[in-house]
């Protein structure tokens, strides 16, 4: 195990369990994290956005499927599996008010680490993917 990947499976747990300080300890405080929702940059932003989206999804988890370090830069690919209760805001700013569907979405992440702390995390998701199985079988505004 590379010294990168044991700071991402630490972020990993600690995003599974749901505990901000747990992982605001993996990562640097100018923090990058780059999404399809959005940018946040620095400890704060990271820990506002990340109890956003557990109020959306309290009992989100990662189920990772693959694997893949080079250096100090981490790659895996995941489900993001949970249900919908609380609001979610899209990155136009709409809400979409808790709709009680399970969601599981393919997702990828590349992780940066630097100095036992993540740098950069890039998330890359289809957005389609997730709006269709929040909204119904079209992904279509209703």
């Amino acid at each position: 195990m590379t010294a990168a990947r044991d700071v991402r499976d630490r972020y990993t747990a600690a995003f599974d369990a749901h505990d901000v300080e747990a992982l605001l300890r993996t990562v640097n405080p100018a923090v990058v994290t780059v999404s399809p929702e959005g940018v946040t940059q620095g400890r704060d932003e990271l820990a506002a956005y990340l109890e956003q989206f557990w109020e959306a999804f309290p009992d989100v988890r990662t189920v990772i499927t693959e694997t893949f370090d080079v250096g100090d830069t981490t790659f895996d690919e995941l489900l993001m599996v949970g249900t919908h209760t609380g609001p979610y805001t899209l990155p136009d700013g709409e809400v979409i008010s808790g709709t009680n569907r399970r969601i599981a979405v393919r997702s990828c992440y590349i992780c940066t680490v630097e100095n036992d702390l993540v740098v950069s995390l890039r998330v890359y998701f289809d957005q389609l993917e997730l709006l269709t199985q929040l909204r119904g079988s079209t992904g279509l505004p209703h």
